[in-house]
């Protein structure tokens, strides 16, 4: 139903039944990647998505995901890409490079390819904050992966 009167309106659409989804994850902070990787596949799995469909390329880190994200999306093969990764704030102004540097590449690839990309990279202060964050925003991820490629499908 309709919330405003003569305004078509989108539905979440969270079913990933045939859809092809390329996941890209960085080995850098292994332990919290792996994390948000599992909740990841977890939500995509649980939602349709076949794991035949899916493919998981590893990189370095945060850096070379958009590198890969593009590739991907170059493939014409996805539906939709999924960055992971875990960027924690060290002594050095790295941080901030990593964080903006990442995300910003992250962006580019869904603006400039069409295809839409979950970023699932953690940017936190510590460990701590990356684990205990990883499950969650790697099922957000997948979630998000799906709604917006049945988005895309229907905006075509």
């Amino acid at each position: 139903m309709a919330k405003y009167e003569n305004i078509v309106e989108t539905e979440r659409n969270l079913d990933g039944s045939g859809l092809r989804i390329g996941i890209v994850m960085s080995r850098f902070n292994i332990e919290a990647s792996e994390g948000l990787l599992s909740g990841c596949v977890a939500a995509l799995t649980h939602h349709g998505v076949n794991p035949a469909d899916m493919i998981l390329v590893t990189v370095p880190g945060a850096l070379e995901t958009p590198a890969a994200l593009n590739k991907l999306a170059a493939s014409g093969k996805y539906d939709a890409l999924v960055a992971l990764g875990a960027v924690i704030r060290g002594e050095t102004y790295h941080f901030e490079v990593v964080s903006n540097e990442s995300a910003r590449g992250v962006m580019a690839v869904q603006l400039e390819t069409g295809i839409p990309v979950a970023n699932g990279i953690l940017t936190t202060e510590d460990d701590d904050q990356a684990f205990s964050r990883m499950s969650e925003k790697g099922r957000e991820a997948g979630l998000v992966a799906i709604e917006m490629a049945n988005l895309m499908r229907q905006l075509s």
